[in-house]
């Protein structure tokens, strides 16, 4: 079948010829006819099997009747994030080329001014992200009474990011009587209850099955270290070792390791960029024109690039952290083999990633093959502190054999050496003893000998003790001790003092004054 026996518009297969697209995809075979019709549909395909083109193709050739009124959009789509909201609108600048079309895009990171100005000028399409949707509705500068078509992309994306509030908030603002597109990749049971509330009796598309990869993918799982500059190692040797490596999306779970493996891998001398969610718009921008004209052949993102962003050259996906959940592994792998190409996905595997992988394999059916990362390099880089040793071991055993030894009897046998405190290559015998016999000769050369006993002059002949004259002279007597009543501070009589000093004759000043008691003649 052909996109001629779809009923779409003369101008719009005009522009799809252009395109070079001759064969619709199953998805678009199937949901077009609906769409036209005016049916609610719920559509369930893998990434990269034209699911955009499925909504946009049909939504040009029912704009070409009507007009827009300011600040009333006709159709909306509500997409996850920035990039694949930029993405949808280029699709309706490339298809929509000949028709004269309002399409405004709503989107974080862009001035409120010049998106009021867009919207008071009229809109046919309106693309946005739902916060900066709900920002305008509430400053009074958006009705979405006048929706006749409401798409919403990336359902279960929505899911994941927290999204699915603010989507029953956006359709309890659009009239009931609208026409609702509801397209995802897997099918968890929050999104089943989305459908049943907002879609009216809707055409289920199911072309796969949900949350299963492509055929043309060759998936594998490389088994590494837990230490994170392991992880780098390895996915460094997985880069060099690829064959018919083109471009590569590596993907991680954390926006700040996003940072630091970009860098990393610049280090090494790499072509990378980087892309998260902390990055402004600009600069995300920038970067996947980079990665989209080849001048990047390495983009490191997080999962917000994994959702839809349709970079068809893509040849490999690296998994350097394994998804927590497992329907964001359907996800990144989508970004390669699309449009019947062939694609490679590799998972750097750490010992606690083990039962997520168990997680994924389960969800998809099928086991992943187990592999091996190519040869270890030769280099030793410092990165943040920490030193990366990719040496082989074989290297290293040989660095450690040929060290240079420290001293001099290293390498001689215990045998051979000489014992300690021995000079080597004198015997035992000749040494001198220890003691005062092993001074050096100078030592005597400064010091003259001494002359024998009986040489010396003999010493002058000393007094006798007693008649030497004393040295010091003799302290005199101490007082006598004061009485009893000196202790108090008043004199004794005279007569008690003539009868102390006859009665106590000795010295007694060693003794303390209250212990002096006066001794009495008895009469």
């Amino acid at each position: 079948m052909s996109f001629s026996n779809l009923g779409l518009s003369d101008k719009v297969l005009a522009a799809v010829a252009a395109s070079g697209y001759t064969t619709p995809t199953p998805i678009q075979e199937q949901a077009i006819p609906h769409v036209l019709a005016r049916r609610d549909v719920l559509g369930i395909a893998q990434t990269g099997t034209g699911k955009t083109a499925a909504f946009v193709l049909p939504m040009l050739t029912m704009l070409e009747k009507g007009r827009a009124r300011a600040r009333m959009p006709r159709t909306l789509i509500l997409e996850p994030t920035r990039e694949l909201a930029a993405q949808v609108k280029e699709q309706f600048d490339k298809y929509g080329a000949g028709q004269k079309l309002n399409v405004a895009l709503l989107i974080g990171g862009v001035s409120f001014g010049d998106q009021d100005l867009k919207l008071t000028r009229g809109v046919d399409v309106l693309i946005a992200t739902p916060g900066r949707l709900l920002d305008h509705t509430e400053r009074g500068g958006l009705l979405l009474t006048g929706v006749e078509m409401l798409i919403i992309d990336e359902a279960d994306r929505m899911l994941d990011m927290g999204f699915i509030p603010d989507i029953e908030r956006v359709c309890k603002l659009v009239p009931f009587t609208r026409q609702t597109l509801f397209f995802t990749a897997t099918m968890p049971p929050e999104i089943r209850r989305v459908t049943e509330t907002f879609l009216h009796n809707p055409e289920k598309i199911e072309v796969s099955k949900p949350a299963s990869t492509a055929v043309t993918v060759t998936q594998s799982q490389v088994p590494c270290g837990r230490e994170p500059h392991e992880k780098r190692e390895t996915l460094r040797r997985l880069i060099r070792a690829a064959t018919d490596l083109q471009n590569a999306i590596i993907f991680c779970n954390r926006k700040r390791e996003v940072a630091l493996l970009a860098k990393s891998l610049q280090k090494h001398g790499f072509s990378v960029g980087a892309l998260h969610g902390d990055m402004d718009q600009s600069a995300r921008t920038a970067a996947l024109d980079q990665f989209r004209k080849g001048e990047l052949p390495i983009l490191v993102a997080s999962d917000v690039a994994a959702r839809g962003l349709d970079i068809p050259e893509v040849s490999h996906v690296f998994n350097f952290d394994v998804p927590h959940h497992p329907d964001d592994y359907v996800h990144r792998v989508g970004r390669t083999g699309r449009a019947g190409r062939l694609g490679t996905a590799i998972s750097i595997v750490a010992p606690s990633d083990q039962k997520s992988i168990a997680a994924i394999e389960k969800l998809i059916g099928k086991d992943i093959p187990r592999a091996e990362a190519g040869p270890a390099g030769d280099d030793v880089v410092v990165e943040d502190g920490e030193t990366e040793r990719t040496a082989r071991p074989s290297q290293r055993s040989s660095r450690s054999r040929h060290r240079e030894p420290r001293g001099e009897g290293r390498g001689e046998p215990r045998e051979a050496r000489a014992p300690r405190g021995e000079s080597r290559g004198e015997p035992r015998e000749a040494r001198a003893p220890r003691g005062e016999d092993r001074q050096p000769l100078e030592r005597e050369a400064r010091e003259p000998r001494r002359e024998p006993r009986e040489a010396r002059e003999p010493r002058e002949v000393r007094e006798p003790r007693e008649a030497r004259k004393p040295r010091r002279e003799p302290r005199p007597a101490p007082a006598a001790a004061p009485s009893a009543h000196a202790s108090f501070g008043s004199a004794p009589p005279a007569r008690e003092r003539e009868r102390d000093s006859v009665s106590e004759p000795a010295d007694h000043s060693h003794l303390p004054a209250f212990l002096l008691r006066p001794v009495r003649a008895r009469g």
